[in-house]
C-alpha cells in the first residue's frame, strides 16, 4: 500500500503506526510543518510544506479559528498537488484534521481512502465550555455560537473521511451520532514494557537533591500549567497539603504556555498567577519542598512517575492526557478528577481515587489518606497497571488494532468527492 500521513507535528499520534506500516513494507510518506527539509524517519519519507499566507485583518473573531485552518488546508493542498504531479497516488490518507490540513485532499486524490484522527468535537453545554465558571469566555452568552462555528473544521471533514479513529470512548462520544458510526475507538497505545514500576528509581532535582521511592513524593504533570488541566485547583490545595505533610516533596511538571482554553492576562502566565495567589499562605520552608521542573526529557519523566507515591491528575471534560495512562502503567497510586474522560479509565477505589474537580479539600484528604496507607497504594497501583496492560498496551492491543483499522480502511470503497 501507499500511505500518506498528514500531521502538522508529525509523527504526533502516529508515532507508532507510521513506522509499523513502513516496517511491513508499505510505502509511507508524511506531509508536515514540523521539518524544513525532506528526510526519512523510521522508514517514513517526511516532506515539509510551507504556509504562504498569513491571517488577514478585520476577520470576525468567531471565525478566526477557521481562517487559520483554511490557511493550513490551502498550503497542504498545494503540497499535495505537487506530490501528485510527481507521480505519488496514495491508497490511504491518514490525517489529524485538527489544524485543517486534510480538508481538501479528497479533491486531489478522489480514489484514496481517508481515515481521520477524531480527537474532539467541541461542545458548548454546561459540562463542557461552561464547566469552570471561573474561566468563562469573554463572548458571554454568544459563546455557544462561537463554539458552533469552531466546529466548521470538523464539519468540513465529515464528507471527506471514510473512517475515523478516536483514542477514548469519551472523545468519540463528543461527535454527532451520525459521525460516530464511522469512528473506531482505539487508543494510541502505552509501552507497558518500558513504563514499569522501578523500586530503584531515582530523580535528581534542579537543586541537586535526589528523590527516590523512600521519599514522600507527590507528582503533578501538565504539558502546560493551565486551568484546563486543573493547575489552579492543585495550587490552591498546596497550603493545606504542605502543612499536613511536612515531609512531602511536590514535583510539578509543565511549561508556561497555553495548550487549551483561556489565555492569561497579557504578559503573565497561569503558572505565576497561581504561585502568587498561594505563596503568601505557604511558609518558606514548606515552599522549598515544591519543585517546578518545567518540561523534562522523557527518561526523566518516567523516573518521576516511578518515584511518585501519589500522582495527581486533573482535567476538564476534554481530551485525556497520555500522562495519566503512563502513570497507571508504572503502578502509580492515582488521585484524579471525577470527570467523564477520567472515569472511563479509573473506577473509584478500584484502580485509583476520584474527587470532584473543584474540591481542593477532598483532593488533599485523598492524597493524604493514600500517603498514610501503603497497602492501598499498592492495591490501586497494581489494578491500574493491570487495566493498562489489558486494554491499552501498545504491542499486544493498540497497535494490532490500529493496523487492522488500516486494513479495513483499505478494503473500503473511497467516498465521493465532497461538494
Amino acid at each position: 500500500m501507499k500511505i500518506l500521513f498528514i500531521h502538522q507535528n508529525f509523527p504526533g499520534q502516529f508515532k507508532h503506526l507510521a513506522p509499523a506500516l513502513a516496517a511491513q513494507g508499505h510505502q509511507c510518506v508524511a506531509l508536515t510543518l514540523r521539518v524544513k527539509e525532506p528526510g526519512t524517519w523510521q522508514g517514513v519519507r517526511v516532506l515539509p510544506y510551507r504556509l504562504t499566507r498569513k491571517q488577514g485583518t478585520g476577520i470576525h473573531p468567531w471565525v478566526q479559528d477557521f481562517d487559520t485552518k483554511v490557511i493550513r488546508a490551502e498550503a497542504c493542498f498545494a503540497a499535495a498537488l505537487k506530490l501528485r504531479d510527481q507521480g505519488f497516488t496514495p491508497d490511504i490518507i491518514v490525517g489529524h484534521p485538527g489544524w485543517g490540513e486534510t480538508m481538501f485532499l479528497r479533491d486531489v486524490w478522489p480514489s484514496a481512502r481517508i481515515g481521520l484522527y477524531c480527537e474532539l468535537y467541541h461542545l458548548s453545554g454546561p459540562d463542557h465550555v461552561g464547566f469552570d465558571p471561573e474561566f468563562q469566555s469573554k463572548t458571554g452568552p454568544a459563546e455557544p455560537m462561537r463554539i458552533r462555528l469552531k466546529n466548521l473544521n470538523n464539519r468540513m471533514h465529515f464528507d471527506v473521511a471514510d473512517a475515523g479513529l478516536s483514542p477514548t470512548r469519551f472523545q468519540a462520544s463528543t461527535f454527532p451520532a451520525d459521525w460516530q458510526d464511522k469512528i473506531s475507538v482505539i487508543h494510541d497505545g502505552i509501552d507497558t514494557d518500558h513504563l514499569v514500576q522501578n523500586p530503584g528509581a531515582r530523580l535528581t532535582l534542579p537543586d541537586g537533591s535526589v528523590v527516590t521511592r523512600e521519599d514522600e513524593v507527590i507528582t503533578f504533570v501538565n504539558r502546560n500549567l493551565e486551568p484546563y488541566r486543573g493547575y489552579h485547583i492543585f495550587m490552591r490545595a498546596l497550603p493545606r497539603l504542605l502543612k499536613e505533610r511536612p515531609n512531602a516533596r511536590v514535583l510539578i511538571v509543565g511549561g508556561d504556555e497555553v495548550s487549551y482554553g483561556a489565555r492569561p492576562p497579557k504578559g503573565q502566565t497561569w503558572k505565576q498567577i497561581f504561585i502568587d495567589e498561594v505563596r503568601g499562605r505557604i511558609p518558606t520552608p514548606d515552599w522549598d519542598r515544591v519543585h517546578f521542573l518545567g518540561r523534562i526529557p522523557y527518561d526523566q519523566f518516567i523516573s518521576l512517575l516511578q518515584v511518585s507515591r501519589v500522582h495527581v491528575y486533573l482535567t476538564y471534560p476534554f481530551v485525556l492526557s497520555w500522562s495519566l495512562f503512563e502513570a497507571m502503567s508504572t503502578q502509580a497510586a492515582i488521585v484524579a478528577s471525577d470527570t467523564a474522560p477520567v472515569a472511563e479509565a479509573i473506577t473509584h477505589d478500584v484502580n485509583g481515587r476520584l474527587v470532584d474537580f473543584f474540591d481542593k479539600d477532598a483532593l488533599v484528604s485523598e492524597i493524604s489518606g493514600l500517603l498514610d496507607d501503603p497497602a492501598a497504594r499498592a492495591r490501586l497501583g497494581a489494578a491500574a497497571r493491570d487495566l493498562i496492560v489489558r486494554n491499552y498496551d501498545l504491542k499486544t492491543v493498540c497497535l494490532p488494532r490500529q493496523l487492522d483499522w488500516i486494513e479495513r480502511l483499505y478494503q473500503m470503497a473511497p467516498g465521493a468527492v465532497a461538494g
